[in-house]
Parts: structure tokens; C-alpha cells; sequence
């Protein structure tokens, strides 16, 4: 009886000294409003990377450039944007990262306007290399200063989820805009539109983000930044040559060639230097090497989707570039919705599951599009887009979360660094690739088929193709990224 009674007496007790629940932390107002300015600002650079795509023969035909030399137009912006993502990054994270993105801002707004009032070929391809620029600074210092706002967790993944989508909406929205301001305005448009939302984001930069920047006093690695941006210009310049000149030249082949060499020495100078540009501990975590591996290909294989249902719907369907933009909305659409959800089931499933779930999923979509014949087909291209779309962004916010979560702010912007890096070269290298397999099988049957019946050909050789590489990402995510992932890393800590 009395032992009865001290445990009624002592359970008051032991109820009063529990450890009150977490209360799970909100956004607020002002992180909303933090997002929606860096979310928006990466937006705007991933926009214009394909905006242009569609108005490629306006601008030839309006400025005089040669039809060899049209694709310049988009390799002018590929090259320094792919190129110094590494270098730009460290260095936000050195001398403070909204410094280094307000200068990205500042020069995005200034070439934009200077590519709009362009009136021979020499200003544009100036002017689209000072884009791309800008675009290494914009996207990992933006990102970086995401992760460094948001405390990792929900919060953190759901801004990721919401920035993840708008980054890869940003490529298809550009292709519908491109269609529709080419056909109801001017190409020049496609530059002006930069201009206020630049100078908006400037603005509200200043107001409301906070300086980042890593406590410890290092130094830029040179040698690193030479290696690495050598390396990544060399090969986007070798895949990006390729489709004009083809796989078997010799520029092609050394470009290739020197560019392999150079990531190879990268990876040896980190090892050795003191104050490195990506931290060894950070290239060889699993989460990041093996995430990031699955966001180039997401990326590179929705991009090249978009490229051969871009043929399919010009020399099968008959579309005009207006049409052809708008019938991308099913792609975007899904991105839109997916997005917001894919955090959900990232703390469910975790981000490998997750990972390897949208990557069989945008693999299922492509595989769809084999579907389409030589007449009609418009339903079946809205679905297969749509749900490689909705693949495609679960795939995205997964990466993103998986190689930069477990780090600390100080190594964020490596990892944020990478992480765009994996996205800006997939969008680089993925339709060359797979543009040469779809028309090397579209010339084989010139004279046997008509352009219609070759095209189709020639498109699901492509989708083909671009299915089994996604497969590939499927097993890479489910076998490398699955059970308990990577334990977090502390400041200085190896992995």
C-alpha cells in the first residue's frame, strides 16, 4: 500500500521534470521573403540559359550570324557558367556570399541589357559570356546562402524542394517564353525581361539577406581554380563542339582529352593544398559524390527530352515556335506541383530512396514517348513529359539534399558549389550527346524514309537511349545512397 501511494505521490514529479516537446520552427515572414529573392534570382539564370534556344534563327537572321556559328550563341553562356561555378564559390565563401551574389546580380542585369541592345554577333557573344559569368556567382553563392539561412532539417528541405524546382523550371520556362516572346515581341525581350527583375533583386538583397562567409582566414586556391575551371571548360567546350563538328575531330578529341586530365590533377592538388578550393573530405563523401553523380544525369537526360520532343513536335507535328513552347507546360507544370511535395517524402523515405524513385520515374516518363508515331500523338507528349517532369524534380530536390546535408555553414558553399556545378554541366553536355545519336540515325535512313518516319526513328533511338542512362542512376542511388546515410561532418572533421 504505501509503495502504491509513493508512486502516485512520485509520478507528479517525474511528469514535471520531462523535457517539454520541440516545438517544430516555422518559416516566418522574413525567411519567405529571403526565399523568394534567392530563389528568384537563380531562377532568372537558369531561365536564360535556354530562352534563347528557340529564337536561335531569329537572331541569326536579325544580327547576320553564320548558321556554323549560331550555336555560339549558347555555348557563349555554357562555358564560363559551367567553367568557374567551383571558383566562384569558394570564393563567396572566403570574402562573404552575398557580396559575391550581389556582383553576379549587378552583372547579369548590365550584360542582359547590353544582349538586348546587341546589333552585331561579336556584342551578343560578349554579352552572353558576361551572363554566364554572372551565372557562377549567382547560383551556388544563392544556394549557399539558402542552406546557411535555413537550419538543416524541414526547413531546410523545404526551401531546397522549392528552389530545386524553380532551378530546373527555370530551363523549361525558358523555352516556352523564348516561343512566345520571339513570336508576339522581339528575341531582344529575351534579354530586356532580365533587367527589373535584376535590379528588383539587388534591392531587396541589400534589405534582407545577411552576409555569410567562413570564420577561418584562408586563402584563394590558385592552382585548384586553374585545374578545375580548365577542366570543366575544356570538356563542356569538347560536348559542345561535338554536335557541329563531330565526335572524331581532332579539337573535339583534345579538348575531351585535356579537360579529363586537368579534373584528374584537380583532384590531386586538393589533396595537397593547404587551403583547398573543394575539401577532400567533401569530394569523397558518399552522399556528395554519388548524389551529385545522379543530378548530372537528371539533368543532362531531361534536357536532351526537351531537345528531341523540341524535332519531333517542328518536323512531325509542324508546330511553330509558340506552339512548341506551350506544349512544354505539362513538363513544367508537374515540376511546379512536384516540388513543394518531394520534402515530404525525402523524411519519409530518405534521399536516397527518394532519389532513386524519381529517377525510375522520369525514366518511365521518357519511355512513353516511344509511343509517339508519325500522326498526332500531342496527349501522349503531355503525359510522358509531364510524368518525366514530375520524375525529374523528385530526383532534384533529393540530390540537392542529399550532397549537402550533414555539412557544416563552413563547407556549404563547396557542396552548394558542386551542386549547381552537377546541374549547369548536365544542362551542357546532354543534348550534344544525345542530339548526335538521334540525327547520326536520321541521316542513315536519308533517301530510305521520309523526314517524318526518319525523324520519329531518329527520336526513339534518342529516348532510348536516354532511358538507359537514367536506369543507370536508378541502380547508382538504390545501391550507393541506401540505409543510414553518411554520418555529418563537423568544420576541420575528415570524413
Amino acid at each position: 500500500m504505501s509503495l502504491s501511494t509513493d508512486a502516485v505521490r512520485a509520478a507528479p514529479a517525474a511528469t514535471a521534470t520531462a523535457p517539454p516537446a520541440p516545438v517544430e520552427e516555422r518559416m516566418g515572414a522574413r525567411r519567405w521573403c529571403i526565399l523568394a529573392v534567392l530563389c528568384t534570382a537563380q531562377f532568372m539564370a537558369a531561365l536564360d540559359f535556354s530562352i534563347v534556344s528557340v529564337a536561335l534563327p531569329t537572331i541569326g537572321e536579325d544580327l547576320g550570324f553564320e548558321l556554323s556559328s549560331l550555336q555560339w550563341v549558347i555555348t557563349a553562356f555554357a562555358l564560363p557558367s559551367g567553367g568557374f561555378l567551383l571558383l566562384f564559390s569558394r570564393a563567396g565563401d572566403l570574402y562573404g556570399r552575398r557580396k559575391w551574389f550581389l556582383v553576379g546580380l549587378v552583372l547579369f542585369t548590365v550584360t542582359s541589357l547590353a544582349g538586348g541592345l546587341a546589333q552585331e554577333p561579336t556584342l551578343l557573344l560578349v554579352a552572353r559570356v558576361g551572363q554566364g559569368l554572372a551565372t557562377a556567382m549567382i547560383v551556388p553563392t544563392g544556394m549557399a546562402l539558402l542552406t546557411t539561412s535555413f537550419p538543416e532539417g524541414p526547413l531546410r528541405n523545404k526551401a531546397l524542394g522549392i528552389n530545386g524546382a524553380l532551378l530546373s523550371l527555370g530551363f523549361t520556362v525558358g523555352v516556352i517564353l523564348g516561343g512566345v516572346i520571339t513570336q508576339s515581341l522581339n528575341w531582344r525581350w529575351t534579354m530586356f525581361i532580365n533587367v527589373p527583375v535584376g535590379i528588383l533583386s539587388v534591392v531587396l538583397t541589400l534589405l534582407l539577406v545577411a552576409e555569410s562567409r567562413n570564420a577561418e582566414k584562408g586563402s584563394l586556391d590558385i592552382p585548384g581554380a586553374v585545374t578545375v575551371s580548365g577542366g570543366l571548360l575544356a570538356v563542356i567546350y569538347g560536348v559542345t563542339s561535338a554536335d557541329r563538328d563531330g565526335w572524331g575531330d581532332p579539337v573535339v578529341l583534345g579538348s575531351l582529352a585535356a579537360g579529363v586530365l586537368l579534373l584528374v590533377a584537380f583532384v590531386a592538388v586538393e589533396s595537397r593544398s593547404a587551403s583547398p578550393l573543394i575539401p577532400l573530405r567533401v569530394l569523397t563523401r558518399r552522399t556528395v559524390g554519388w548524389g551529385n553523380f545522379a543530378g548530372l544525369v537528371t539533368f543532362s537526360m531531361i534536357t536532351s527530352v526537351v531537345f528531341l520532343m523540341t524535332m519531333h513536335m517542328h518536323q512531325v507535328m509542324a508546330y511553330n515556335p509558340l506552339q512548341i513552347g506551350l506544349c512544354f507546360a505539362a513538363l513544367g507544370g508537374a515540376m511546379i506541383v512536384a516540388g513543394p511535395l518531394v520534402p515530404r517524402l525525402v523524411r519519409r523515405w530518405g534521399p536516397g530512396a527518394t532519389l532513386a524513385t524519381g529517377l525510375a520515374v522520369q525514366a518511365a516518363g521518357t519511355l512513353l514517348l516511344l509511343l509517339l508515331g508519325t500522326h498526332g500523338g500531342l496527349t501522349m507528349l503531355l503525359v510522358g513529359t509531364g510524368v518525366a517532369g514530375w520524375g525529374h524534380m523528385m530526383a532534384v530536390v533529393s540530390y540537392t539534399i542529399a550532397g549537402t546535408s550533414g555539412l557544416p555553414d563552413t563547407l556549404q558553399g563547396a557542396a552548394s558549389g558542386l551542386a549547381t556545378t552537377a546541374q549547369l554541366v548536365g544542362l551542357t553536355i546532354g543534348t550534344p550527346v544525345i542530339g548526335a545519336v538521334a540525327t547520326g540515325r536520321i541521316a542513315s535512313m536519308e533517301g530510305s524514309a521520309g523526314v517524318r518516319e526518319a525523324t520519329v526513328s531518329g527520336v526513339h533511338l534518342g529516348l532510348v537511349v536516354i532511358a538507359a542512362v537514367v536506369a543507370v542512376g536508378v541502380l547508382t542511388s538504390a545501391l550507393m545512397l541506401r540505409g543510414p546515410q553518411a554520418a555529418p561532418v563537423a568544420a576541420g572533421q575528415d570524413a
